[in-house]
């Protein structure tokens, strides 16, 4: 069931980036170019996962060529979780061009401290997301999946949109803490085979602030120089 519901991409591109990403050394203006290039390696390969259908196109020597079209590329929604996930979301809609976009302003209240299940209190200070109809493809795009508190936060509020036909959380690091939470939020919500988790790497642990480690540090302070 894991192997079906995570998809760790085996990518050399997308490793070297990420290397890129995790030294300290990078600055801010490379830093984010990296997350571009990796919102359109991902967005690639969620293509991959997206029905297809038969067509045959007249060529320009009056052929006919039996190719592919990709309906669900036309029926997308992209869900930003601010700010981090900007620079990610600009690769994806390069990918996604036509998709719709929401966005969701969601922090971690820190300052209460991580929750023994490994779980943060969320504060959504603003959240602004389109209808979402039976026939959409939703992607919720957030660099760190550290506890999965902020993902399932933006997913509660995508869920009073609509129940899409497929659910993609795009992200660049993942740890099987947030893996498993929201393997259970899914679960529990009957949507466990309509959704999967795209991610660069699964990195091993968490720190006793709810970090990733090795990770990459604060990915939204890294991109936005603050």
């Amino acid at each position: 069931m894991k192997e079906e519901f995570v998809h760790e991409l085996d990518h050399p591109l997308a490793k070297a980036i990420l290397t890129v990403l995790r030294d300290k050394r990078t600055g801010q203006i490379e830093f984010r170019k990296s997350l571009v290039r990796l919102g359109r390696i991902i967005g690639l390969e969620i293509v991959k996962f997206l029905d297809v259908e038969k067509a045959k196109v007249e060529t320009p020597l009056n052929v006919v060529a039996e190719g592919i079209t990709i309906p669900d590329m036309n029926n997308t929604v992209i869900i930003s979780v601010l700010r981090a996930a900007m620079p990610l979301v600009e690769g994806l809609i390069k990918i996604f061009p036509n998709a719709r976009q929401g966005v969701i302003s969601a922090r971690r209240v820190e300052e209460k401290g991580m929750r023994p299940d490994y779980s943060f209190e969320i504060e959504v200070t603003y959240h602004k997301i389109p209808e979402i109809k039976e026939t959409d493809i939703v992607i919720i795009a957030d660099p760190m999946f550290a506890t999965g508190s902020t993902i399932i936060a933006t997913l509660e509020h995508v869920l009073k949109r609509g129940t899409p036909k497929k659910i993609f959380v795009a992200t660049v690091i993942s740890t099987n803490i947030a893996i498993e939470r929201l393997r259970k939020f899914l679960l529990s919500r009957g949507l466990l085979d309509r959704a999967k988790i795209i991610t660069v790497a699964i990195d091993p642990m968490l720190n006793e602030h709810g970090y990733i480690v090795p990770g990459l540090g604060d990915a939204g302070d890294r991109a936005f120089g603050t």
